[in-house]
């Protein structure tokens, strides 16, 4: 066969097809995953997914409630749920199979206030908290506030409450807190993802509330503490089961979900309430916040990944939680977890990766 010598064109072409078959390499390896849920661990989340994604893979995820993600995971449309509310044994039942919960950090609620003249610093036990919530509360210089607050001048201003208007575990955390505390809250509202409030404001995620609180003078509002910190919100101090007053830091949260009492819970079941926890440093109104994943993986590859990411942000992730003001896991919860992600399968082989 005579020697051809190719001419520009076709190597041009030559050269395009090679590129194009790169291309194709490369994203045969990339792996997009989608998930949805909690808005509470959003912040720390997004930084999570931004490291991980280094690694070629995509997470797409919707901040939109806790009780949105485990309806997307209920229905299928997600490769994985978040919420700050665990299934209840009720929602387990109701799942299209198994669901493993993977507590990834501890947060704390805030009460967040915008009063004038007055920041960080106001005083709050839990029945006074509820008492504002059920509308029994209406002034800030009612005295039972005052009472609380001597050397504060707390002005004669409406209090407008907000809370959150969709299915949210911050709800659920902060609902959990007031009934553990009060047994007017109890019988009047209860607690949950979501509740008739008596009175207040409805926002949308935590940026919502954030939002009602940081525009309107007299507001106050719970919300999750990245949230409150990030926009530089005013906070109280609450009063905790040991009788000291404690604001909410990584610290105080650390000290609620590493209690014994909490571990030991735990080892049980990880869908455990830690608000109100005992200790003279803990934060009252905490909670953990979790993955759900099916235990039955039905893509392979897509189920891999989620196992390995979750490995990752069992470990490696968890120094970025205290600088966006979450708590690490305490290493009993991380052990929990490890051998959770290992029950994880896909046409009856375990995901994790030895």
């Amino acid at each position: 066969m005579p020697h051809v010598k190719p001419t520009l064109a076709h190597l041009l072409r030559l050269l395009i097809s090679a590129c194009m078959l790169l291309a194709v390499v490369t994203v045969s390896h990339a792996v997009d995953l989608n998930a949805a849920g909690a808005t509470f661990p959003f912040p720390l989340y997004t930084k999570w997914f931004d490291v991980y994604g280094e690694k070629g893979i995509r997470i797409n995820y919707q901040a939109i409630g806790s009780g949105g993600g485990i309806k997307q995971l209920q229905a299928g449309t997600v490769d994985f749920g978040a919420s700050d509310a665990p299934l209840s044994d009720e929602e387990m039942k109701m799942m299209p199979s198994a669901v493993v919960h993977i507590p990834t950090v501890a947060g704390a609620v805030a009460i967040s206030n915008n009063l004038p003249g007055i920041g960080t610093g106001l005083h709050l036990t839990g029945g006074v908290l509820a008492g504002i919530f059920l509308g029994e509360i209406t002034q800030w210089n009612d005295k039972r506030l005052t009472a609380l607050n001597p050397k504060m001048k707390l002005p004669d201003l409406p209090i407008i409450v907000a809370h959150r208007s969709d299915g949210s575990g911050t709800t659920y955390i902060f609902t959990h807190y007031l009934a553990a505390v009060s047994p007017t809250w109890v019988k009047k509202v209860g607690s949950g993802k979501s509740v008739n409030w008596p009175v207040g404001l409805g926002g949308s995620g935590n940026q919502g509330v954030a939002g009602i609180v940081s525009k309107m003078p007299g507001a106050l509002g719970y919300v999750e503490l990245a949230y409150v910190m990030q926009n530089k919100m005013a906070y109280a101090l609450m009063k905790n089961k040991s009788g000291v007053y404690v604001a909410p830091t990584v610290a105080s949260t650390t000290a609620a979900a590493a209690a014994a009492s909490v571990i030991n819970a735990m080892k049980k079941d990880v869908r455990v309430s830690i608000v109100d926890s005992a200790g003279k440093t803990a934060y009252p109104i905490v909670g953990f916040t979790y993955i759900l994943l099916y235990k039955n993986q039905a893509d392979q590859v897509k189920g891999g990944t989620v196992v390995s990411f979750l490995w990752w942000a069992i470990h490696a992730g968890q120094a970025y939680a205290a600088p966006l003001v979450y708590a690490p896991l305490p290493k009993a919860v991380v052990q929990l977890n490890e051998v959770a992600l290992q029950t994880v399968v896909s046409g009856g082989k375990a995901l994790l990766a030895k």
